[in-house]
C-alpha cells in the first residue's frame, strides 16, 4: 500500500504533523513496515493567492497539478488538519482552491483518514467537521476521522503514542479502515 501523508500546516513543529507521524508509525507497525509512505511539506506548495483573474492570466500553477498527481499516485491518504480561526490554514486553503480548479474531484476517491488536534479542549473539531462535511464534493472517501483535544496532555511524543490506551486502539482501528 502506498500512503500519502501530510499536515495542512506550514509549521515544521506542527502538532498535527506529529499526529500524522504517529499515525504513519502505527500503520507501519500494523503492516510490518511494508507500507510505502510519501510525506508532503506544505512549505513546498506555497502558491500565489488564488483569483479567477490570476488563473485566467497564468493558468493552474505546476505545484497544484503536482499535488493532484501525488494524490492520484497514492492508495490512501492520512491528513492532519490544524485549525486556524476555525478553518484550514491559509497555505492549504490556497492549494486546495488551485487544485480544485484543476479538477474539482481532486481527492480522486482515495480512502482517507482525517486527524485533527489542538493544544486546547476543542481538538480542532471545527476544521475537522468542515473537512468531513465537504469531502463528498471533492471526491474524498473518508474512512474515519479523529479529533484529539489537549495534544500535550494526550500524547507521549517521544513514544509516538497516546497516553490513553483507548485512543491508541481507536487510531489502530481507523488505520485498518484504510485497507477496507
Amino acid at each position: 500500500m502506498r500512503v500519502l501523508a501530510f499536515s495542512t500546516s506550514s509549521n515544521a513543529e506542527s502538532i498535527n504533523g506529529h499526529l500524522v507521524n504517529m499515525a504513519v508509525a502505527q500503520l507501519q507497525n500494523q503492516h510490518d513496515g511494508s507500507v510505502q509512505v510519501d510525506t508532503l511539506d506544505m512549505n513546498d506548495y506555497e502558491l500565489p493567492l488564488y483569483t479567477q483573474a490570476r488563473e485566467g492570466e497564468s493558468g493552474i500553477p505546476d505545484k497544484a497539478v503536482e499535488f493532484y498527481h501525488k494524490i492520484g499516485a497514492a492508495d490512501a491518504l492520512i491528513i492532519g488538519l490544524p485549525e486556524h480561526n476555525g478553518y484550514y490554514p491559509a497555505v492549504y486553503k490556497n492549494l486546495f482552491d488551485w487544485t480544485s480548479r484543476h479538477d474539482m474531484q481532486f481527492y480522486q476517491n482515495k480512502p482517507t483518514l482525517l486527524l485533527a488536534t489542538s493544544p486546547g479542549p476543542s481538538g480542532a473539531a471545527n476544521v475537522l467537521g468542515a473537512a468531513v462535511a465537504s469531502a463528498p464534493f471533492f471526491a474524498m472517501d473518508v474512512k474515519g476521522s479523529m479529533s484529539i483535544p489537549s495534544f500535550y496532555e494526550a500524547v507521549d511524543t517521544e513514544q509516538r503514542v497516546f497516553v490513553d490506551s483507548q485512543a491508541n486502539i481507536q487510531l489502530a482501528d481507523l488505520l485498518q479502515q484504510l485497507n477496507d
